[in-house]
């Protein structure tokens, strides 16, 4: 018997998996990285040799107002570590410089005093001019034209205004994007919710090309990349994380690419807070993780094809998805996955998109091709089975309702970490 720690929350829960039955335990390249060097280190030294660009201070000489684009309380990145880097390689070249972190929320809610202290440590909450991205305040935003895919493209005053707009982030496999990190701290960083929404429409979210690492021709990213020149990012400072969630290199290649063993039947997959925050409100979001991967556009499953059954690990600790994404999830008690019957979903258009639609959209996707099964202690059972997935409470107890459906001999593929790993089949 095969023991597997999976990533819950704040925590881990254990997998029992017979060995006869264990196919795989698939893990990303970037968890074996030994940098040799402090995180403090890796940073100096990524800023002391940039790809492709001159020095952040070079480029700060002359420049007086300043913007420094961070992340939110959604994302791990380690800003207590680089953002006092980063704030003091802007003033060595220019010590008088005027500068303001603007914190990206994209589509969440504020960032709390309490959670900019843990994120950015004491000093820089009393000592630096703070800034929060509130996508729905019109007065915040100035439209600066169209995105290829006909958009609005509105963004942060502050960004647009100012001599130097620098940010930071971190780059993992996203599951329309391709990838997070760069041109996202922009779209949908510090954008309006009319722009947000826009990008995350159901026609983008449709493309056979928007999906987990897949660049070329998405949409998505395309609106995306766009956006960050027409703001004139001018610098980004980008880390790659391990498998403890620390910095440990500054990206200059793609997160881990593993394949996986074809025609699995069982799969079981872990979500941890710090790795997925958005994991933790919603059983659609848990479900997304399951979009399947690939390289390049994915082509459609055979009709005939059987069906796997994919066991998600999430906690959903706060349980009730945001006030206007409800009544799209709602929708899901109409939805009959694994029958393969016709599925209801409002195709609106791009200006119509509401917040969160890519969601149960995607969401909708997985379940007409997988039974899933949510192993989670947030969330009450009939919760669980009204957004039409299979309720357990421990990774065991999701391991044996699977073996029910597929058989004792059903092949089971682990991966822990699944959202910093980027699948590909043999």
């Amino acid at each position: 018997m095969k023991t597997i720690s999976i990533p819950y929350y704040t925590s881990t829960l254990d997998l029992h998996v017979d060995e006869a039955n264990l196919k795989a335990v698939v893990t990303a390249k970037m968890h074996e990285y030994k940098a040799g060097k402090t995180e403090v280190e890796l940073v100096h030294e990524a800023l002391e040799h940039p790809i492709a660009s001159p020095r952040l201070r070079d480029l700060a000489k002359g420049k007086q107002k300043v913007v420094l684009v961070t992340s939110d309380h959604t994302r791990a990145v380690p800003s207590k570590i680089t953002l006092p880097i980063l704030l003091d390689e802007i003033r060595q070249g220019n010590p008088d410089a005027d500068i303001t972190i603007l914190i990206a929320t994209g589509l969440h809610r504020p960032t709390t005093e309490e959670e900019q202290r843990r994120m950015f440590g004491d000093a820089i909450v009393d000592h630096e001019k703070i800034a929060i991205n509130n996508a729905f305040d019109p007065d915040q935003f100035i439209h600066m034209g169209v995105l290829p895919s006909g958009a609005d493209f509105n963004v942060n005053k502050l960004a647009a205004e100012c001599d130097l707009l620098v940010t930071e982030g971190f780059i993992e496999p996203h599951f329309f994007a391709g990838f997070s990190g760069g041109r996202k701290s922009i779209l949908p960083g510090i954008c309006s919710q009319e722009t947000v929404n826009e990008n995350h429409s159901y026609k983008a979210i449709s493309s056979p090309y928007a999906n987990t690492g897949v660049l070329e021709h998405n949409p998505i990213h395309e609106d995306m990349l766009a956006a960050a020149k027409m703001v004139n990012v001018q610098f980004i400072f980008n880390v790659a994380l391990d498998g403890q969630k620390k910095d440990h290199r500054r990206l200059g290649r793609r997160p881990g690419k593993r394949p996986t063993p074809k025609a699995l039947p069982l799969s079981a997959n872990g979500a941890s807070a710090p790795a997925l925050p958005a994991i933790s409100w919603s059983p659609a979001t848990a479900a997304t993780r399951w979009t399947r991967t690939c390289t390049r556009a994915p082509r459609p499953l055979p009709r005939r094809k059987p069906v796997r059954v994919r066991m998600v690990s999430s906690s959903c600790a706060a349980a009730v998805p945001t006030a206007w994404a409800a009544p799209t999830l709602k929708s899901s008690s109409r939805w009959a996955p694994w029958t393969r019957s016709t599925v209801t979903f409002p195709r609106s258009r791009p200006r119509e998109t509401i917040p969160e639609q890519w969601c149960p959209q995607i969401y909708a996707r997985i379940l007409k091709k997988h039974p899933v099964i949510l192993v989670t202690t947030y969330l009450k059972p009939e919760e669980v089975r009204k957004a039409n997935m299979i309720p357990a409470s421990t990774p065991d107890e999701a391991l044996e309702i699977a073996y029910q459906m597929k058989g004792r001999d059903a092949s089971v593929v682990v991966i822990p970490d699944g959202v910093s790993v980027l699948a590909v089949k043999e």
